[in-house]
């Protein structure tokens, strides 16, 4: 018997807000993510800050976030939410 049913399964990558890295050490993934990075995370953004008519750059650092999700998916020759084959 042929199998009805191929899953893929995907990552899912996202990064963090940037901010100042001494402010990043704690910074959390959203639920569910696992946080890819340690420390205070990778030195590869800028953030900004507005102070009256002026908005200043800084260099700033951000974690990186991974997830794992299955997408459903039916075999080669089979189709519907069942994945129901001829």
């Amino acid at each position: 018997q042929m199998k009805k049913r191929c899953d893929q399964k995907l990552l899912i990558r996202i990064k963090t807000k940037c901010i100042p890295c001494s402010l990043n050490l704690d910074t959390q993934c959203p639920a569910g993510y696992t946080k890819f990075t340690n420390g205070t995370g990778t030195p590869d953004c800028r953030y900004y800050l507005e102070i009256k008519t002026y908005t200043l750059s800084f260099p700033g650092c951000r974690h990186h976030c991974v997830k794992e999700f299955e997408q459903p998916e039916c075999c080669q020759a089979h189709w519907g939410p069942d994945c129901m084959g001829k």
